[in-house]
């Protein structure tokens, strides 16, 4: 295929267009790329914008241009290789030793550097989320009447004149006018054919004072139709809108993290960039999604995003007392018939002696009944340890809403953070 480029120079935001169309052309570089800057990014820059190269070979365009044509000659001042009459040979065009080939190093000539761009915020984010959604997003009835959409509710005789019905107010008014004509064309239709008759009568017996009467009143007959108006206030005919509550698609995505002991450093680490990947999702793509951080140990406490993201509290592990919290903040705040309820808990699968039964009952009988979601990822390089073996029984009993990933190392967060939330083409409505 051939493209066409267009090289003149635009107003100020006049290239977003071309810029959007190239983007898109080469979105299999830019994600590949965007892919490598998620993996290798601190937890503290994942929103900023990101410089992108794409290899000077992709991006190459055709050129068109007028060539010498015919047969030529040329001096070359230094030759010591050809002769008059010696014919040159085309270069190849693959790029041999004298070059730099496609955009390659080489001991003469030049070569080319990739060709690089910076991604703004907005597109990195783009990128980064193409793609995702959360699972099984229902409508849920309105809680309160913040949340209402405008609908026209019939017709009325009064209101602004940006909601005037024009069809309708025409409708009343042409009705209107048959109505008060009718009976005045009538007696005019009389008056009329009264006139002709005494006009056919004999001269002699002709009534001229009946006449003139005839006359005036057909004139005034005529007056009266021509006096009622095309349209009036009476006719006019608004649009009524009344407030409808509609279903809302509000949500809530409850994060939980494990800050035990077991869990080192690199292990939160890894846990908070799952979970800052996921607040820039959510906050990128829904208006109605609500967050709660709940950090835990031996206890599990709820805290705001500062705390969850930077504090440095630690201890033993009892996972249930997190599933505990979240249950009764849902009972308490967030009920199942009005919200939708999300879960993803990060952990490294440590846990204390005969708890991890309790999880799973937990789950089970109280939590996933509710839940829309509840995506799980253990943080771990070894062997999974009972948690993980209980949680494998949640999944096998829900598993269209349970789903359970294990992140070795910081370069699988964004990987298994697509597995997670990855489009769905069941999606319900």
């Amino acid at each position: 295929m051939t493209y066409f480029i267009d090289r003149r120079p635009n107003a100020k935001h006049k290239s977003a267009v071309n810029r959007q169309r190239f983007l898109e052309r080469y979105r299999k570089h830019i994600k590949r790329s965007v892919e490598e800057a998620v993996n290798r990014r601190s937890i503290t820059d994942m929103e900023r914008g990101e410089k992108v190269s794409i290899p000077t070979k992709d991006i190459s365009e055709p050129v068109f241009q007028h060539g010498p044509g015919g047969a030529r000659q040329i001096v070359s001042p230094g030759n010591k290789e050809f002769l008059e009459g010696d014919k040159i040979r085309r270069p190849n065009g693959q790029g041999g030793g004298d070059g730099a080939g496609e955009g390659g190093a080489s001991n003469q000539g030049e070569g080319d550097d990739e060709f690089a761009f910076t991604l703004s915020r907005e597109e990195f984010l783009e990128f980064v989320f193409d793609g995702l959604e959360l699972p099984h997003l229902q409508r849920k009835p309105l809680k309160s009447l913040e949340e209402i959409k405008m609908v026209r509710a019939g017709l009325a005789r009064d209101g602004v004149p940006s909601r005037i019905s024009i069809t309708r107010s025409m409708r009343e008014a042409y009705a209107r006018r048959i109505a008060m004509r009718a009976p005045i064309k009538r007696a005019l239709k009389e008056a009329q054919e009264a006139l002709a008759a005494e006009e056919r009568k004999d001269p002699v017996l002709r009534n001229p004072a009946r006449i003139v009467e005839l006359k005036a009143e057909i004139e005034r007959l005529e007056k009266r139709i021509e006096g009622v108006p095309f349209i009036d206030t009476y006719d006019l005919r608004y649009h009524q809108l009344s407030a409808q509550p509609q279903p809302s698609s509000q949500a809530v995505m409850f994060c939980v993290m494990d800050v035990s002991g077991s869990m080192t450093q690199n292990h939160k680490d890894i846990a908070k960039r799952f979970f800052l990947l996921l607040y820039l999702f959510l906050e990128k793509h829904y208006e109605k999604v609500e967050l709660v951080f709940v950090r835990h140990h031996t206890a599990a406490r709820e805290v705001n995003e500062e705390e969850f993201f930077y504090s440095r509290e630690t201890g033993g592990t009892i996972v249930s007392s997190a599933l505990t919290l979240v249950n009764k903040i849902i009972e308490k705040r967030y009920p199942a018939e009005q919200w939708n309820l999300y879960i993803a808990q990060a952990s490294d699968g440590d846990n204390w002696d005969d708890d991890s039964n309790i999880c799973r009952d937990l789950l089970v009988k109280q939590l996933m009944p509710q839940l829309q979601y509840y995506a799980y990822v253990e943080i771990t390089p070894h062997e999974h340890q009972s948690l993980w073996h209980e949680y494998e029984t949640v999944a096998a009993q829900f598993p269209e809403r349970f789903a359970m990933r294990q992140i070795v190392d910081a370069g699988d967060i964004y990987p298994v953070f697509r597995e997670l939330f990855k489009r769905r083409l069941s999606q319900e409505q």
